[in-house]
C-alpha cells in the first residue's frame, strides 16, 4: 500500500477524483460494444442508443440488448410467483433469518426518519402537504455478488414512505434467472415486481415503460458506468435519486488504532470494485507502515483478492497528515461516501465533520456493519457529492405540495401588490386575473 508523505501530494494523487466516464474502458467492454453496434462508441453514445431503442421497441429491445451485452436469454421478463417461492426454498434458513433481522433494523430506523420527513402545516391560508411518490423503480446490480442488502436498503425506505408500487430490476445469471438470495430479499422488502433486466436497458425500461415493465416516477439505486449514465440521460423524463460512482471509504486513525482493524476495514471496501477508493489519513508514519504490512498479509486470504489488490494499488493508500484536525479538514474537502474515525474520543471529532455520506465512530462501528445491519441505508453519495447530498432515505420517496387556501377577505390585501408586479413584468393576463377579483368586490 502506498504511503503519501503529505497533504499536498495527497491532493494530487489519492485525493484527486477521476471524473465519471473518463479513462479507457476495459477491453471486454470495448469488445462488447463493437459486437453490439458494429463499431466502438463512447459510453454516452452507447447509452443514448439503448434508451432510444427501448423507448421505441419496448420488450424486444430489452431482450435484444440483454442477450448481446449480458449473454442472457430471457423470455418472460417478470419474475413469477413460482420463481419467488422456489428462491425461498433454495436459500438457507440462516441467510433468510439474517436478512429478516437486517430488514427489521432498517425499518425501525426509517420509521424514525419518517417522523421528521413529513411536515404538513397550514397557517393563515398557506401550507404544505407531504405526499409519497406513487411508483418507484429500484435498480440493484450484481450477480456474482448479488447484493440482497441493497434490495433492503433501497426498497424498505420507499415502503416506509408510503410508495404505492415498488419495482425492482436486476441483471441475471447466464441462465436468465435472478440470484435467489436477491429474490428472497425482494420478498422480505415487499417489492411488487421483480424484472430480469440489467444495464442501461433496465433504466430505459423503468423510465419509459414497456409491455412487461411498468413506467415509474423515480429510479433509485446504484449501478455500473452505463447504468449511471442512463440515469443521467433519463432525468427529466423521470426522477432519479443520485448519480453514484465507485464506492469509497476514508479512515482517519491515530496511534490508538489497531492496524489490523484498519487494514481489514480498508480491504472490506477494496473488495467491492477495482475502482473503489480505500484511503487512510493518519499523522502516524508508524501506524501507516503497520497498516500497509497488515493489508499485504490479509489480502492473501481474500476470495476477491484480484479485485481488492487492484483497488488498493490504483485507488488506495495512506496520506500522512499533521494531526487529526488536519485529517478532518482533508476529509471535508474530499467528502467521502464513508468516513470512519478510529481515534481517541471520536465523538468530539465528529462534530467537526461537515461532508460525509455516513460517519462511523470507533472500532465498534465498522462500515461493514453499516452495509448490512446497522439501520441507515447504505446507498450513499459518492464522488464528492456528500458536499450537497444525503444518503438514500425516506425523504427521497416523498414530495411536498404547496397549499394556498386564503381567507376571502385577504385577497384585497395581496392583490394590489400582485397587480403592480404583474404589470412590471409585462404579464397583463396575470394582472387582469387579480384586477377582476378586485372589481368584483
Amino acid at each position: 500500500m502506498r504511503i503519501v508523505r503529505n497533504a499536498e501530494e495527497g491532493r494530487r494523487t489519492l485525493l484527486a477524483r477521476v471524473p465519471l466516464g473518463t479513462g479507457e474502458l476495459p477491453l471486454e467492454v470495448r469488445e462488447t460494444t463493437f459486437r453490439t453496434f458494429g463499431k466502438e462508441l463512447e459510453p454516452d453514445e452507447v447509452v443514448r442508443r439503448i434508451l432510444r431503442d427501448v423507448r421505441e421497441d419496448g420488450d424486444n429491445a430489452v431482450r435484444y440488448y440483454s442477450g448481446l451485452i449480458d449473454g442472457a436469454k430471457v423470455e418472460d421478463l417478470r419474475v413469477s410467483d413460482e420463481e419467488m417461492r422456489a428462491a425461498h426454498e433454495s436459500v438457507g434458513p440462516e441467510v433468510v433469518e439474517a436478512l429478516r433481522f437486517a430488514a427489521d433494523r432498517i425499518r425501525t430506523y426509517h420509521e424514525q426518519q419518517l417522523r421528521g420527513a413529513t411536515v404538513d402545516f397550514q397557517l393563515n391560508g398557506l401550507g404544505q402537504l407531504t405526499r409519497p411518490i406513487q411508483r418507484v423503480g429500484i435498480y440493484v446490480p450484481g450477480t456474482a455478488a448479488p447484493l440482497p442488502s441493497t434490495v433492503l436498503m433501497c426498497a424498505i425506505p420507499a415502503r416506509i414512505a408510503g410508495v404505492d408500487e415498488v419495482h425492482l430490476a436486476s441483471p441475471t445469471l447466464p441462465d436468465g434467472s435472478v440470484p435467489p438470495v436477491k429474490l428472497v430479499a425482494a420478498g422480505i422488502a415487499e417489492v411488487d415486481g421483480v424484472f430480469k433486466v440489467g444495464g442501461a436497458q433496465a433504466i430505459a425500461a423503468l423510465a419509459y415503460g414497456t409491455e412487461a415493465i411498468p413506467k415509474v416516477d423515480k429510479i433509485c439505486g446504484p449501478g455500473n458506468l452505463f447504468v449511471t449514465l442512463a440515469k443521467k440521460q433519463v432525468f427529466g423524463d423521470v426522477g432519479i435519486d443520485a448519480v453514484y460512482g465507485p464506492t469509497e471509504t476514508m479512515i482517519i486513525a491515530d496511534e490508538s488504532a489497531d492496524p489490523e482493524m484498519v487494514a481489514a476495514d480498508l480491504l472490506a471496501q477494496a473488495e467491492h470494485d477495482r475502482l473503489a477508493s480505500p484511503i487512510l489519513l493518519t499523522p502516524s508514519r508508524r501506524l501507516a507502515e503497520q497498516v500497509s504490512g497488515a493489508v499485504t498479509r490479509q489480502l492473501r486470504d481474500l476470495e476477491r483478492v484480484k479485485i481488492a489488490s487492484e483497488s488498493i494499488e490504483t485507488r488506495g493508500g495512506c496520506v500522512l497528515v499533521n494531526d487529526i484536525d488536519h485529517a478532518i479538514e482533508l476529509a471535508n474537502e474530499y467528502a467521502p461516501e464513508h468516513l470512519c474515525l478510529l481515534v481517541e474520543n471520536p465523538t468530539a471529532y465528529a462534530m467537526k465533520v461537515r461532508n460525509a455520506g455516513g460517519l462511523f465512530l470507533g472500532e465498534g462501528s465498522p462500515e461493514a456493519v453499516g452495509d448490512y445491519t446497522a439501520g441507515p441505508s447504505h446507498t450513499m453519495p459518492t464522488g464528492g457529492s456528500a458536499r450537497w447530498s444525503s444518503p438514500l432515505g425516506v425523504s427521497d420517496f416523498l414530495k411536498t405540495v404547496s397549499l394556498v387556501n386564503l381567507p376571502i377577505g385577504e385577497v384585497e390585501e395581496l392583490a394590489e401588490a400582485a397587480r403592480i408586479i404583474a404589470r412590471a413584468e409585462g404579464l397583463g393576463a396575470h394582472a387582469a386575473s387579480v384586477e377582476r377579483r378586485l372589481q368584483g368586490r
